[in-house]
């Protein structure tokens, strides 16, 4: 319950403040927070098998972004950074939506 507050309150505080990303930052801001759903539907379907792990949950969170953002920043480096992003994007999208049809089958046994 604390963390559904927290979170309520960030995307509040985040609507009142209005934070600007840097320019340099914006290419990996949507690859970022793809991995970061990726994480976060991975973090619920494990806790509805009932094999949630904190730790491994941030690591995992830490860790998607981190490599995310890499692949894309070595894509822009070798100038095909548009495919690279699409690659990743579609590779976590297949995992985003492979982890919401667990947990629509663990909720509604279908």
């Amino acid at each position: 319950m604390i963390a559904v507050i927290a979170a309520l309150l960030g995307v509040m505080l985040g609507f009142i403040i209005e934070p600007s990303v840097p320019v340099a930052l914006q290419p990996y801001l949507p690859i970022a927070v793809i991995a970061a759903l990726d994480a976060v539907f991975g973090g619920i379907r494990a806790k509805l098998d009932g094999i949630f792990d904190d730790k491994q949950f941030v690591v995992s969170f830490v860790s998607n972004v981190l490599v995310a953002a890499l692949i894309v920043y070595v894509g822009d480096q070798l100038g095909v950074g548009g495919q690279l992003s699409t690659g990743v994007v579609v590779v976590l999208g297949v995992r985003i939506f492979g982890n919401v049809a667990a947990i629509r089958r663990h909720l509604f046994r279908a």
